[in-house]
């Protein structure tokens, strides 16, 4: 039976399990096999390279360049990446079709000794390759030995078991979503610990123009959930603003009350001793413009932050 639609995915065991969970929907909305939606599985140079932090070899669209390649190339049809990874431009000819319901956007401690963050003795070993994390870790409490670990969920949990450190930080929904949640010892606060802009969801990418629109319709119809969408484009305006990548310390996180956006954005310096944190809302929510508007609210939270920060040291080199 030959292929209807083709999934590019990352190789490792997360990206195939978010990648399995948008094949198995987008079948279901098509009323197709999975045999006509197969994953193509493609090794991207993030993956390849484990030994050093993503600013020190081209940011963090190195987990989807090759995959963008294979979709513009058409050895593929629709690519599934983790949102925090997209950057904020999308490459010519290619678009985010959908972005499905989010799952948890919080980070997830997880330690062998230590019941929570603030359980942490002085000078505990600190494991995590995001900027961000290391910043928010450190404005909280500086004394920690923060240590690079970079390596798929498995490599990381492994290197945690055999006492290169004493705590790590992972996503949540990335444990979540792994059947791995039994390994998290404390859900952070999205306050202290505010999330990447886009944590916990997924973009769906396809080329763009009317006759690749028409032909994906149906299952983009399904899988889009509106108001995770109106959430990113807030965050990822923040980002835009924010020259959000892995070189800079930026959290961006959206929620919903009261008929109202409530989006919070931020900036650290690597080394936690400044931060910068806005706050604003947006109004009419199911307004036929409210993702551009969400986005707007975005950029100018984010232009707000970065004239609170001025000239101090952002990114670290």
């Amino acid at each position: 039976m030959s292929p209807v639609i083709r999934i590019g995915t990352r190789r490792s065991k997360l990206a195939l399990a978010q990648s399995g969970m948008m094949q198995r929907a987008i079948a279901a909305a098509m009323d197709l096999t999975l045999e006509q939606v197969p994953l193509v599985e493609i090794v991207t140079t993030g993956d390849r390279v484990q030994d050093r932090r993503l600013l020190e070899i081209g940011g963090k669209a190195l987990f989807t360049k090759e995959i963008e390649e294979a979709l513009l190339d058409g050895r593929v049809d629709v690519a599934v990446h983790s949102m925090k990874d997209v950057p904020a431009e999308q490459p010519k000819g290619l678009r985010i079709a959908a972005i499905p319901e989010r799952e948890d956007a919080s980070d997830a401690f997880i330690s062998h000794q230590y019941a929570s963050f603030d359980d942490l003795p002085a000078g505990a070993r600190f494991g995590t390759a995001s900027l961000r994390r290391q910043a928010q870790a450190l404005a909280l409490r500086p004394d920690l030995d923060i240590q690079m670990l970079r390596g798929n969920v498995d490599t990381r949990l492994k290197r945690l078991a055999e006492g290169e450190f004493d705590a790590i930080l992972l996503a949540t929904a990335g444990l979540n979503r792994l059947g791995l949640s039994g390994v998290i010892r404390e859900r952070l606060s999205l306050d202290r610990f505010l999330p990447a802009p886009g944590q916990g969801a997924l973009a769906i990418q396809t080329r763009d123009g009317d006759e690749e629109a028409e032909k994906h319709a149906r299952w983009i119809a399904a899988l889009n959930h509106p108001m995770t969408a109106l959430a990113i484009a807030a965050e990822r305006g923040a980002m835009v603003a924010l020259e959000g990548s892995c070189r800079t310390a930026v959290g961006a996180h959206a929620t919903f009350g009261d008929g109202h956006l409530l989006l919070t954005t931020e900036m650290l310096s690597p080394d936690g001793s400044a931060r910068w944190r806005r706050s604003g809302t947006l109004g009419d929510i199911h307004a036929s413009d409210a993702e551009a508007a969400a986005h707007t609210l975005g950029q100018t939270l984010g232009h707000e932050v970065h004239l609170a920060a001025g000239d101090q040291e952002v990114v670290s080199g």
